[in-house]
Parts: structure tokens; C-alpha cells; sequence
């Protein structure tokens, strides 16, 4: 999928990807239908659906220490894939952007965060507010906790209104040249036993 420079469209399709996913995943297999971008945008997503509920999982008290121990090491390789496929996210944007022929100014400056770390953001607040949603629904649920969930939804859609605007501006000014987009690796270790690499990919001004 090539975004054409338009972050306004390139957001609302990843908002849409993310809502229609996790609606989709609690009934049907993950899956991803998607390409190009979007594809790597959904990997990602699915890698915090995942860790949601194992994080879910591990929270039960009936369980025993080993098969707890065993659920925080998957979780431990989850986390290094979903960092992994953030870095993605980023390397495919790149690559949109040498497409498109688009360098940065010299003058360009970087941001405090990658589109890609901004992606996963409205993945999880997509998540949060799914299950919030779930909750509030539940029956026989008190009228303290119904309001607090609706609370809670009420903030997370502001959180996710505000991201989304501050990600297409991001967008903006990267597709314009006038900020710089740099693939930086977390460098998570967890149990991950490939050495770290210490590379870095830049979209930059072409020198």
C-alpha cells in the first residue's frame, strides 16, 4: 500500500486496521489480509494482541509457579517481537519515502519518536478500549464499575484522538523532508540469544 504522502488517509486506515483486527480477533483466527506497509503495521498489532492476553493469563492465581514462569518467558519473546516489528513498521516507511523520492532537509530534526513507537501506541489504546468496551457490557456489573469503565473509555478515546493527530503531523513534516525519520533498534534483550546489532537506518538529506 503506498501512502502517497497523504497522512491523513495512511492514519485512518491504520486506526480502522487496528479497530476491525482486535473486533475480528476475539471471534476468528489472527490473520492479515493487508499489504506492504499495513501488513507490517497489522504484524505488529497482532504481536500486542497476543501479549494482552497473556498478560491476562499470567494473572490468574490458580496458577502454578512453573506454569507461571513458562508464561513470562513467552511473554519475554513476544515483547522482543513486537519491538522487532515496530522497527519494521519504520523500515517500511523508509522505503515509501526512497519511493517517493522524498529526502530530508539537511536542517531536518529528528522527533522524540518514531512513527512506528507512536503506531504501537494506538495499537495498545485500540486494545484497552475493546476491552473496556467488553466490560462495560458485562451483566451484573455494578453501577460504580460501569461508570468507572465508561470513564476510562471516555480518556483512552481522547488519548487515542490526540496521538492520531500528533502521528499525522509527524507524517507531515516527514513526507515534506522537514523532519528526519531514523530506524533506531531498542536493542531489547530479553531472551533473545541473536547478538544485538548496533545499526541504525536513516532517512536523511541524501549526502
Amino acid at each position: 500500500m503506498q501512502t502517497h504522502g497523504d497522512p491523513e488517509i495512511l492514519v485512518g486506515q491504520i486506526r480502522e486496521l487496528h479497530r476491525e483486527t482486535v473486533s475480528r480477533w476475539h471471534r476468528e483466527p489472527l490473520d492479515n489480509p493487508y499489504r506492504g506497509l499495513l501488513a507490517a503495521v497489522c504484524d505488529q498489532h497482532q504481536k500486542n494482541y497476543v501479549l494482552w492476553h497473556k498478560e491476562d493469563a499470567v494473572r490468574d492465581p490458580s496458577l502454578r509457579p512453573e506454569q507461571v514462569a513458562e508464561i513470562k518467558r513467552s511473554i519475554d519473546k513476544h515483547n522482543q517481537e513486537r519491538n522487532d516489528r515496530i522497527e519494521r513498521v519504520d523500515e517500511h516507511l523508509l522505503k515509501e519515502l526512497a519511493q517517493m523520492g522524498v529526502h530530508a532537509l539537511a536542517s531536518a530534526p529528528l522527533n522524540t519518536e518514531t512513527p512506528g513507537s507512536a503506531i504501537d501506541r494506538l495499537s495498545v489504546l485500540a486494545l484497552r478500549r475493546y476491552h473496556l468496551q467488553e466490560q462495560r457490557e458485562e451483566d451484573n456489573l455494578a453501577e460504580e464499575q460501569v461508570n468507572l469503565a465508561m470513564e476510562r473509555l471516555k480518556v483512552s478515546g481522547e488519548q487515542q484522538h490526540d496521538l492520531a493527530g500528533a502521528l499525522r503531523d509527524l507524517l507531515a513534516d516527514i513526507f515534506a523532508g522537514r523532519k528526519q525519520l531514523k530506524v533506531y533498534r531498542q536493542l531489547k534483550m530479553y531472551n533473545d540469544p541473536r547478538p544485538e546489532g548496533t545499526g541504525r537506518t536513516k532517512q536523511g538529506s541524501g549526502s
